[in-house]
């Protein structure tokens, strides 16, 4: 993401967040990296948060929803927002399928496999070619844009990063669609996926969330499908529905703002904030991350 800005390490916690400067003006501010942050000592945000001055406008995040957190730590750290965001939907890779997955998913589940393989890699940098022409599907799909549409640099840079694993669902010696995963601890936290329009019709995306389990085989306890993108739009509420059918767990994923300079917050608000959007944080940035 150093494209976006300054990758800035906070030292107690041992997370990342990213500091940007804010257009038309000499300000900045700080969010965690995309789409989630995560770190190796929940218990030291609070201090890392502390030790922000207002040089910086404000800071926000949206917390990993597995983080060894509790609702209360996260109140105590961030006293301006913190709101649940979205759940995500998080699969038991220890419990049985055939318990977890519903009735139609486990059908055309099955029902892809018999015409795709799926392979894991755990190398995946000669594949960014591939990557990056089913990813610019999903773009046009959703109209993706700015750090969510991410780059081919930025993609280098994951595909070398250790945990990374690429689920590729191939018919013959081509790759329908793809998935990304992070593996970090006991949990494969599902990135970001791209899909031809032969792969939806193939059911690739079916063949790829039925093999987690036979692809981490009880190396992790859990597969973080991630939330719902946008709006409750139809595609949306199908995307809901096909994430649900795989898994009835879900966990939260909170988004947590702490305004670190109020005269400056207050300044920029006053000047940029959208009027149907009150509720953004920070309010200057309405509508940068819908």
């Amino acid at each position: 993401m150093a494209e976006f800005g300054i990758p800035t390490e906070l030292p107690a916690s041992q997370g990342w967040i990213l500091v940007r400067g804010i257009d038309g003006t000499d300000a900045r501010d700080a969010m965690g990296c995309y789409p989630l942050f995560s770190c190796r000592n929940w218990a030291g945000l609070r201090q890392d948060v502390e030790s922000l001055g207002p040089d910086l406008v404000s800071l926000t995040m949206i917390t990993d929803p597995m983080g060894s957190y509790q609702l209360d730590d996260l109140e105590a750290y961030f006293p301006d927002v913190v709101r649940p965001f979205k759940e995500h939907f998080v699969c038991d890779l220890h419990a049985s399928r055939m318990e977890t997955v519903s009735q139609h998913h486990r059908y055309y589940s099955r029902k892809a496999l018999r015409g795709l393989k799926i392979e894991a890699v755990h190398e995946p940098e000669p594949f960014i070619d591939e990557w990056m022409d089913l990813h610019q599907h999903l773009i046009k799909r959703h109209a993706i844009s700015g750090v969510r549409a991410f780059s081919r640099r930025s993609f280098l840079e994951q595909f070398r990063t250790p945990g990374v694993v690429l689920m590729r669902a191939v018919h013959g010696q081509r790759a329908l669609a793809s998935m990304m995963l992070f593996v970090q601890n006991d949990v494969a936290h599902a990135h970001i996926l791209g899909c031809s329009p032969e792969g939806y019709k193939a059911g690739a995306l079916y063949a790829i969330f039925w093999s987690t389990w036979d692809v981490f085989d009880e190396s992790v306890r859990w597969c973080n499908l991630m939330g719902v993108p946008g709006s409750d739009d139809e595609s949306a509420k199908n995307i809901r529905w096909f994430k649900r059918g795989f898994t009835p767990i879900t966990r939260t994923a909170y988004l947590c703002g702490k305004v670190l300079n109020q005269d400056r917050y207050d300044e920029l608000a006053a000047s940029r904030a959208a009027a149907d959007m009150p509720w953004y944080f920070p309010l200057y940035r309405a509508g940068e991350m819908l």
